[in-house]
């Protein structure tokens, strides 16, 4: 079947019209007989066995019989009336049940006739009922297109109200295969289908609406989900290579005077093998002619401003500006303070630059930008603003860059007639499998070890009952001299009730660690942000040794004498901010512990949550098992949620498929870059068909 036949406006589909096609296209986005072709089921009616009356189990399934109406009644109730009509095989009898549409219903049933019916059995009285059953004359079954695995379509309050209900886009969908003659044009090369053993497309896409077997649809299932992982790789893999061929950098060709200075005399310790695996990568991307376009992902502490620095001070070596862009002024601040202060020594000039920057300070700043005296800016989107202008910005490096939108980003790009080099990076750790389909067009590297010296945080699970000896364990801990965080949840929904909680926790500390020994700072959403800042200071110069707090504490936030993270009904946050929060001890030499309280009522996720702290410190696994719990929407923030719009694969689910996708999508570039080689003609048109249908979802950055 021509692929363009297939972009035919669905309201020429019989059986639709302009009404329903209006419909359909609002609820579920079906515009042509593509969409709606690709509208596949979320589950399967089993209707490949008919029971008997006297077979029927008290368990409230969906169960399919044959036999006859004998006779039908109306029934007063309390509210309205019910019709009831009896029906029998040769095995026993039941009732099947109407609530609504009676009058069409009575007139239209047929006595002593066999039906095929479909429905859910409901035990009552002795007897077992049907209500609003499906049913079908079985000379009617006989005759139709066999659906023995009845295929569940998505569906909306919208579409049944307007009844397009799950009956009629089935039947819509059988019109489609009958105008298509049910075929439709291969989309992978013989060699895929030959060494994947993959079904054709056409059969699969019969199998997959309307499924003879078990073992056919899963077959059909592959099938499907190989192919859109397999062009969504490569629409990612081909968007790298074009990036590469395309879009020329600045050689960095020289590791020049600067670089070998800092490295071989000021570097406060000795780089961990991860640390210098990444440099090396990074070096042969700035050497390569091609813009550099890298994700650096690390954990927590894992030591990737160090390479940052170095990254920048490869810039410099070279007669070119770099920036860091951070997303907020509390971290932009650490960035800038750690940065100047290893930088001074090889007397390379940094500023700072936020919304709180006076104008006469902004405006040397702008000065020394455009006339080069200034090497490295860092800020926050006060770098994007278009007065800021620089000589020559051969390096961006983005910090936490989910928070920037793609707009932002690319002002950055347009700073100078080459896009700088650009270094995104992130201490949120992205599951590899995700990370293969949102981030596949970037490279990626991965600092996987910690500095040596970093002792890994002990985690330990403790109830509310234990409070007391916890209590006790912080206070032997500040007699050492170090400072404790206690972290409440914050859940917009219920701000009074989480100020409650707060309060009564701050009460109950304050009780137990009476003032003059001890001194407490809190923070929480109702403060200014000035009163925020005073008590977030006091903590990071000791003054106080307790910091009670429900605003997450900012990521990046470092007092490395803080060694007890304790976080209160830690079954109420996430995995992922689980992990961010335990990342803010851990940061000194000494043994660090997170104590994760809650109550003794918890549900089995909130278990395996906990059960996943306590068991490792390694931020990828526990960024697998938070996207087995939650899905991938919900891991890319909200910004980003519906990022992954896939029509049949699971991101999550499907990782094997998505490998094998990957793999395959490699190595046929490999061996044919311009995809051009008469055997993969069939990819090349598919492909292209994608790409002009837009039916390939542009991910992300």
């Amino acid at each position: 079947m021509n692929a363009n036949y297939l972009q035919t406006p669905i309201t020429y589909l019989k059986g639709v019209g302009p009404n329903r096609a209006e419909t359909l296209q609002g609820e579920l986005g079906i515009h042509t007989y593509q969409d709606l072709l690709n509208l596949f089921p979320n589950r399967y009616l089993d209707k490949t066995k008919y029971y008997k009356v006297a077979e029927l189990q008290r368990n409230s399934s969906e169960v399919q019989l044959i036999g006859k109406i004998v006779n039908i009644k109306t029934i007063e109730q309390k509210k309205g009336k019910r019709l009831v009509a009896t029906f029998l095989d040769d095995t026993g009898k039941m009732e099947l049940v109407w609530f609504r549409g009676q009058k069409w219903i009575r007139e239209n049933l047929k006595l002593n006739i066999p039906y095929v019916i479909f429905g859910k059995c409901n035990w009552y009285n002795g007897v077992f009922s049907m209500p609003h059953p499906e049913m079908e004359l079985l000379e009617d079954h006989k005759k139709g297109l066999k659906v023995f695995m009845q295929p569940i379509y998505p569906s909306t309050e919208k579409l049944s109200n307007r009844g397009i209900t799950n009956r009629v886009v089935s039947k819509l969908i059988q019109q489609l295969f009958i105008e298509t003659k049910a075929e439709f044009s291969e989309t992978l090369s013989d060699a895929l289908l030959h060494e994947l053993r993959l079904m054709n497309k056409s059969d699969a896409l019969l199998n997959i609406h309307f499924p003879k077997s078990q073992e056919l649809l899963a077959k059909a299932q592959f099938r499907l989900k190989f192919e859109e992982l397999f062009y969504i790789q490569m629409q990612l893999l081909i968007k790298k290579m074009l990036h590469k061929q395309k879009i020329k950098g600045f050689n960095f060709d020289q590791v020049g005077e600067l670089f070998n200075e800092f490295y071989e005399e000021h570097l406060p310790f000795e780089l961990t093998g991860a640390q210098k695996r990444v440099i090396k990568e990074i070096r042969s991307d700035l050497g390569s002619n091609a813009q550099m376009n890298r994700l650096l992902q690390g954990d927590v502490g894992s030591g990737k401003t160090i390479v940052a620095v170095m990254t920048m001070l490869l810039a410099i070596d070279n007669g070119y500006q770099a920036c860091l862009m951070a997303p907020t002024e509390i971290l932009a601040n650490q960035h800038y303070n750690g940065i100047k202060e290893l930088l001074d020594k090889v007397g390379v000039s940094c500023a700072l630059l936020t919304g709180s920057v006076k104008k006469g300070a902004r405006k040397i700043i702008h000065e020394q930008l455009e006339n080069g005296e200034l090497h490295i800016l860092i800020g926050t989107h006060a770098l994007l603003e278009d007065k800021v202008q620089y000589k020559n910005l051969g390096l961006a490096i983005v910090d936490e860059q989910h928070r920037f939108g793609v707009a932002q980003r690319s002002k950055l790009w347009h700073k100078n007639e080459y896009p700088p080099h650009i270094l995104v990076m992130t201490a949120t750790p992205i599951p590899r499998t995700l990370a293969m389909s949102l981030y596949g067009d970037l490279d990626i590297s991965v600092i996987d070890e910690l500095p040596p010296g970093r002792k890994p945080i002990k985690t330990v699970h403790r109830f509310d009952s234990n409070r007391l000896k916890v209590f006790g364990f912080i206070k032997d801990e500040i007699k050492k001299g170090r400072q404790i965080y206690v972290v409440y949840p914050l859940i917009q929904e219920s701000e009074a009730l989480d100020y409650k909680d707060l309060m009564d926790g701050y009460e109950s500390i304050a009780r137990d660690f009476p003032l003059p020994d001890y001194q407490i700072s809190i923070v929480h959403g109702k403060m200014k942000p000035a009163d925020k800042d005073y008590e977030m200071e006091r903590f990071v110069r000791g003054e106080t040794q307790i910091m009670v707090a429900t605003t997450v504490i900012e990521v990046g936030v470092n007092v490395p004498n803080a060694s007890v993270m304790i976080i209160e009904s830690a079954e109420r946050f996430g995995l992922s901010q689980l992990h961010q929060l335990r990342g803010r001890v851990g940061r000194g030499a000494d043994q660090s512990f997170c104590i994760l309280m809650t109550s003794h009522k918890l549900s089995a996720e909130a278990k395996t949550r906990l059960e996943t702290m306590v068991r490792t410190n390694d931020g990828f696994e526990i960024a697998e098992v938070d996207l087995r719990l939650r899905g991938p929407g919900d891991i890319m923030g909200t910004q980003q949620s519906g990022v992954l719009n896939l029509k049949i694969a699971d991101i999550v689910k499907d990782n094997d498929i998505l490998k094998t996708a990957r793999y395959h999508a490699i190595q046929l570039l490999k061996q044919d870059p311009g995809i051009e080689k008469p055997e993969n003609m069939v990819v090349r048109y598919a492909y292209s068909q994608l790409v002009k249908y837009k039916n390939i979802w542009n991910y992300i950055s």
